[in-house]
C-alpha cells in the first residue's frame, strides 16, 4: 500500500512540475522560428497536404506574405502559368497495410512516389518560373530507415514503422538527387525535419497517440512545426543553397544512408520505373 501511495505521490509531483514549467518547456521544444520578413507578392506556391497540421500553417504563413497559395489536398484541378515554390508536405504514418489506387504500399506511395510524380509533372513550370524552390518534408525517422530494394512495396512483409522510416529516407534521398540533377537551373531543392509535432499524423498508432497525449507539453504545435518549411521557402540567404537538410531553421545532420549517392540514384531509377516516367534532365 505504501509503495502505491509513493508512486501516486511521485506522479502528482511530476504532473505539477510539468504544469509549472510548461511555458519554458514549450519555448524550448518550439525550436527555431523563421525570422525572415520576405514578401511573396506575385509568387505562386503549391503545398501538398495543406488541409491540416503543419501544411495548413505553412499555407497560412505564405498567404499572409502575399503569395497565391494552391492547397493540393487532393487533386490539382486548375492549371497555373507560374510556380515559384513547391512544398511536398503531405504524409501518412504507420497506417495498416493498404494500397493506393495505383497499387503501391500506402506510405511509400503517399510520402514518396506521389511527390516524386507531382514534382516530375511540375518541373518544367518551376524551371520556367525560376528562381524557384522545392521543399521536401522528411523526418528524423530517416535515421533508422533503409531502402528495401528487394521488397520496396512491402509485398513480402510489412511493418508499419519500418515502412514509414523507409518513406522518410526516400524523401531525403529524392531531394538530394533532384538537387544534384537541377544544379545550375536556379531551382533549389532542400529537405526538412519539422520536429515532433502535435498533429493527426500519429492517429494510426495507439501507442504513439497515447505518448503524444502524455507528453504534449514537450511537442511542437503545428505552427511551430511549419517554421522550417517556411524558412526554406522564403529565407533570402537560401536563395542559391540546394541539396541541404534543415531542422529548427538551421542546417541539420543527415544519416549515412541519406548521403549515399548510389542509393539515391538507384531509388530514383526504381521510382521512375514504378511510375512509368522518364525524366528529361
Amino acid at each position: 500500500m505504501m509503495v502505491l501511495v509513493l508512486i501516486v505521490a511521485g506522479l502528482v509531483v511530476v504532473a505539477l512540475l510539468m504544469v509549472l514549467f510548461a511555458p519554458y518547456i514549450r519555448k524550448y521544444s518550439a525550436g527555431g522560428t523563421c525570422m525572415s520578413m520576405a514578401r511573396l507578392d506575385g509568387k505562386t506556391v503549391l503545398i501538398t497536404g495543406a488541409n491540416t497540421g503543419i501544411g495548413k500553417e505553412t499555407a497560412l504563413d505564405l498567404a499572409i506574405r502575399g503569395a497565391r497559395v494552391i492547397m493540393a489536398c487532393r487533386d490539382v484541378e486548375k492549371e497555373v502559368d507560374h510556380l515559384h515554390i513547391l512544398i511536398n508536405n503531405a504524409g501518412v504514418m504507420m497506417c495498416p497495410y493498404v494500397k493506393t489506387n495505383d497499387g503501391f504500399e500506402m506510405q511509400l506511395g503517399v510520402n514518396h512516389l506521389g511527390h516524386f510524380l507531382l514534382t516530375y509533372l511540375l518541373i518544367g513550370l518551376l524551371k520556367r518560373s525560376a528562381p524557384a524552390r522545392i521543399v521536401v518534408v522528411s523526418s528524423l525517422a530517416h535515421n533508422v530507415g533503409w531502402i528495401r530494394f528487394h521488397d520496396l512495396l512491402s509485398q513480402g512483409s510489412y511493418n508499419s514503422g519500418l515502412a514509414y522510416c523507409q518513406s522518410k529516407l526516400a524523401n531525403l534521398l529524392f531531394a538530394r538527387e533532384l538537387a544534384r540533377i537541377l544544379k545550375g537551373s536556379s531551382v533549389t531543392v532542400n529537405s526538412v525535419h519539422p520536429g515532433l509535432v502535435r498533429s493527426e499524423l500519429v492517429r494510426h498508432s495507439t501507442i504513439l497517440s497515447l505518448l503524444f497525449s502524455l507528453f504534449s507539453l514537450f511537442l511542437k504545435s503545428p505552427r511551430d512545426g511549419a517554421q522550417t518549411s517556411i524558412y526554406c521557402a522564403v529565407a533570402e540567404e537560401l536563395h542559391s543553397l540546394t541539396g541541404k537538410h534543415f531542422s529548427d531553421c538551421a542546417p541539420a545532420s543527415v544519416a549515412p544512408q541519406g548521403r549515399n549517392e548510389e542509393t539515391a540514384r538507384k531509388l530514383w531509377d526504381a521510382s521512375s520505373e514504378l511510375l512509368g516516367i522518364v525524366w528529361d534532365h
